[in-house]
């Protein structure tokens, strides 16, 4: 059965005592279902429930004919161009006796469309799909290899079907680009942006060439760089920045790309690797969200080719970095040179195997669903 139990609910229902919520989050991620279940009932006919994509809804959105009820979910309104004064008179006139949980397929915060009206009468939070540390809180009987093949969405993951899995990764695809995209930008050549959504899977764990890209689609350089900040701004992919240190020559500009969903990555190395990051962005920005922390994923490399895949920064200062390897072999050489030359406190290299053992001081090698464990991932 799909969890319909989340870990942002507590959150939420807190943050809502005070404040508007803004749930941002990836199409299809479950934001809807996480807003409907704080409703009496919990099912998109609830009048209780506005969806702008509805004509009726909006209709009554842009009238103000809003219900009496205590709590009202509005989605996907952030797609109406002044949607921020919209809000932001339902919420002044209405917040001693109503609260308002806003959801949307797009970074909320990024589309403010002439400055931020709402400035202090709202907390963002954003959902990120199912982890291994929430299936495992949920008691769930997913195992890792079916977490690692699905990915974290719910509705192929749950299914565990690839036939399911490959119909739903084209239907989103599509709807994202000539749905979502259309409705929040001015883009003529949708039919190529798409096709550089679908190569981005095969460029994940390097370091991203924009001038490959733009030679591919015989666009340019900006053009698949606006393309991308696009694709981020809807949930599609992340980036990652270097970490440097006075005593590594560190590249400085170049970025490493990953996806929101990791089920269309056909390299076992890329999906292990893509997966551990998804943890690892899930935390940072649980810890940002719900505690207010400066927090950064990024990544080490030198000069020289030398890496290691993830650095964790909470407040400009580092946590801990993570290495991705398959199988449970020896520690990185990588590990141990970065170690001597950087700040960082502790080193993990996580696999699939069962290996757990510690190979040098505030190195260690363990299995990912132990550093779950250990770092108490959300």
């Amino acid at each position: 059965m799909p969890i319909t139990n989340r870990y942002l609910q507590p959150i939420i229902k807190d943050f809502l005592k005070e404040k508007m919520v803004f749930l941002g989050g990836p199409r299809q991620v479950g934001k809807t279902t996480l807003c409907l279940s704080f409703l009496s009932q919990s099912h998109r006919t609830n009048p209780d429930y506005l969806n702008w994509d509805d004509l009726d809804s909006k209709s009554k959105l842009r009238k103000g004919q809003l219900p009496n009820s205590k709590l009202i979910v509005i989605d996907e309104v952030h797609k109406f161009k002044a949607w921020r004064n919209l809000i932001k008179g339902f919420y002044d006139k209405r917040h001693d006796d109503q609260q308002f949980l806003i959801t949307g397929s797009a970074r909320l915060d990024h589309y403010r469309r002439g400055g931020d009206s709402l400035l202090g009468r709202y907390r963002y939070l954003r959902l990120h799909p199912f982890s291994w540390s929430e299936l495992q809180t949920n008691k769930s009987n997913i195992q890792l290899a079916d977490l690692l093949k699905f990915g974290g969405f719910p509705e192929p993951l749950f299914a565990k079907s690839e036939k399911k899995l490959k119909l739903w990764n084209r239907e989103r695809l599509h709807r994202l680009i000539h749905d979502d995209i259309r409705d929040l930008e001015s883009i003529r050549e949708f039919n190529l942006l798409e096709t550089l959504a679908e190569a981005l899977p095969d460029r994940v764990g390097s370091i991203l060439s924009i001038k490959s890209l733009a030679e591919d689609l015989q666009v340019s350089p900006h053009t698949i760089k606006n393309w991308i900040e696009i694709l981020e701004k809807v949930y599609f992919c992340y980036r990652t920045l270097p970490f440097g240190s006075s005593k590594i020559r560190a590249v400085k500009k170049e970025t490493k790309l990953y996806l929101w969903d990791w089920s269309s990555i056909t390299e076992i190395g890329a999906k292990f690797e893509n997966m551990v990051g998804s943890h690892l962005l899930k935390y940072c920005h649980f810890l940002e969200d719900t505690e207010g922390d400066n927090m950064e994923l990024r990544y080490i490399r030198d000069t020289d080719g030398r890496e290691v895949d993830f650095v964790v920064i909470k407040n400009k200062k580092p946590l801990f970095a993570v290495e991705c390897k398959v199988g449970d072999s020896q520690l990185s050489k990588n590990i141990t040179y970065f170690k001597q030359r950087t700040n960082i406190p502790k080193f993990y290299q996580v696999h699939l195997g069962t290996q757990d053992y510690i190979a040098e001081k505030n190195c260690r090698v363990l299995p990912f669903t132990v550093l779950c464990d250990e770092l108490n991932l959300v």
